[in-house]
């Protein structure tokens, strides 16, 4: 009898526990709590820290026209090098093309055959003189910008340039053509420092046979704008 009542007993247990388990299921009871939420907070995006220059850059003044001066060397053909010097005007038409007026003046020495003469010469002092006058049109081939130091940075442009014009030279006006490149670097918005190369052709016979003659000048000029 002790045996059935221990049987019965546990019968009991096992159904009385099953229907707790199915009546806390039932009601939603018996569902995992969701876990609680991690105290370590999510990995951060890296932020990097860039220091930012501030950099003065100078730009063309909005007037159009150009002014200023140069001095340099010219090599007249068969008269040596010798100073050089001159003006120029300018008109800025678009951001790529320009009109140049120049008048520049040099001074030719004695040629080959007047040193081997002896003293023989083939015009006077005051001939020896070279004034040009010429008119050119320009182009910007190359803008860019040159960075001194961390902080300031300058405008440049490399340019062509070609034009005809008219040459003062042993006692004759001659038809000239000049051809060349030059560089200028805005030292602001209106200031500009140019290294110019020019070759200034026209005919001349003074020793006897007429040829081309290639004058070829290098200067260092500065403008202003305005």
């Amino acid at each position: 009898m002790e045996s059935r009542f221990r049987v019965l007993f546990l019968v009991v247990a096992i159904l009385g526990l099953s229907g707790c388990a199915a009546t806390k299921n039932l009601f939603g009871f018996g569902r995992d709590e969701a876990p609680p939420p991690s105290a370590e907070p999510p990995g951060q995006v890296i932020d990097p820290e860039v220091e930012r220059r501030e950099i003065k850059e100078p730009d063309i003044d909005r007037e159009d026209f150009e002014i200023g001066g140069y001095v340099g060397v010219m090599s007249i053909e068969d008269f040596g090098s010798n100073v050089s010097y001159g003006v120029r005007l300018a008109y800025h038409i678009t951001e790529g093309f320009f009109v140049e007026g120049t008048v520049g003046q040099s001074d030719g020495g004695l040629t080959s055959f007047e040193i081997l003469s002896g003293g023989a010469s083939l015009i006077t002092e005051s001939e020896r003189q070279m004034t040009y006058y010429n008119l050119s049109l320009g182009y910007n081939i190359l803008p860019g910008e040159v960075f001194i130091g961390e902080g300031r940075a300058f405008n440049t442009n490399l340019y062509l340039i070609a034009g005809l014009g008219s040459t003062r030279f042993a006692g004759d006006d001659r038809f000239s053509v000049n051809v060349g490149a030059g560089y200028r670097f805005l030292l602001n918005d209106s200031i500009a420092l140019h290294l110019d190369f020019r070759d200034h052709l026209f005919d001349i016979d003074i020793l006897g046979e007429e040829k081309t003659a290639h004058n070829l000048e290098g200067h260092i000029g500065l403008t202003v704008f305005f």
